[in-house]
């Protein structure tokens, strides 16, 4: 029985809206660690992360990129990232699990995720009892952060049956994709998490309005920094005032399928979020608007959604053999 249908089912989910060791995974994990005993001491049975919390998002870093050139330092500035990240799977991943298990907790978190030479930002899902249950890679980088991290695929597009739901992420701006939406919809989501590196009021409307247009809960996840919480050398000093001025503001919210605010926004301070998400909501709120039902019209509106695997790469088995062997 999913959530869906499963009467009387609450859940009481977090967010943390909290401040990483940006470009240190190691010491972020111990951030980590804290926020998910923190969420369990709570009650809280799912807990969501920002978008890239391990591994960093390196807001206001041009790493030297200018149409037609790079500078030295600039690929200097992309070799830390690159070190800074993580792979999947990978002892950083055993950490994650580690720690969900501890807390008892299903946990959503943005990474940075190394993949040979290039990076993705990647949200990974854990089970209570520790296990990966799947990564999601960002479709769609925005704007320069197409310089530093690769574009993911149809195949991570996953939602996955939970005891507590149906769990999906997308990531920033892919929640101004409509058909990205769509097909999250048509996969059945109940908990949508939505980390994030957008703290303007705008983006917590779009919160509000695909918890309406999904009729799901809908938990975003955004960082706090400050200047103070970068490498000394990150930014033009011409662009930054003191070590107190604020690079992300957060404005995490929960959200329920009806568009209710049901915690949050925060703004400019570390907060722990947590709302009690009654799944009944869902079928109440389907009762007059279901964006892949009965409100479809498929007779002229269709979504072709290609969930292959598209690896820069393929070998395949053959009887080709090097010059000079012998069969």
């Amino acid at each position: 029985m999913d959530a869906l249908t499963a009467a009387g089912a609450t859940v009481r989910a977090a967010v943390a809206q909290a401040t990483p060791v940006i470009f240190d995974s190691a010491a972020t994990l111990d951030v980590v660690a804290g926020w998910s005993a923190r969420a369990a001491e709570a009650g809280a049975r799912l807990l969501v992360f920002p978008e890239a919390f391990v591994g960093g998002y390196p807001k206001g870093s041009t790493f030297g990129g200018v149409v037609g050139d790079r500078t030295t330092a600039g690929r200097d500035a992309f070799r830390r990232y690159l070190q800074a990240a993580i792979t999947v799977p990978g002892p950083e991943c055993d950490r994650l699990g580690q720690l969900a298990r501890q807390s008892g907790l299903h946990l959503v978190i943005g990474i940075v995720e190394r993949d040979g030479g290039t990076l993705y930002c990647t949200v990974l899902f854990f089970s209570p009892g520790g296990d990966l249950l799947g990564k999601r890679r960002k479709l769609m980088p925005t704007g320069a952060e197409r310089m530093i991290w690769g574009f993911g695929d149809g195949s991570t597009m996953d939602v996955h049956p939970t005891p507590i739901g149906r769990l999906g992420a997308v990531i920033c701006w892919e929640n101004l994709m409509p058909a990205a939406r769509l097909a999250m919809y048509a996969k059945g989501i109940e908990l949508y998490c939505a980390p994030t590196a957008d703290g303007r009021e705008s983006h917590h409307a779009t919160m509000r309005h695909i918890a309406q247009e999904g009729r799901c809960f809908v938990l975003a996840a955004n960082q706090v920094t400050r200047v103070r919480d970068f490498p000394a050398d990150h930014f033009d000093s011409a662009a930054t005032t003191t070590p107190e001025q604020v690079v992300s503001r957060g404005g995490s919210s929960i959200i329920g399928p009806l568009g209710q605010v049901l915690a949050g926004p925060v703004y400019d301070e570390e907060a722990l979020l947590v709302a009690d998400l009654d799944l009944d909501e869902i079928a109440r709120a389907k009762y007059d608007f279901d964006a892949v039902g009965h409100y479809a019209r498929p007779d002229v509106f269709r979504l072709l959604v290609d969930e292959s695997p598209k690896p820069p790469v393929t070998t395949t088995a053959g009887d080709w053999q090097p010059a000079g062997s012998v069969a």
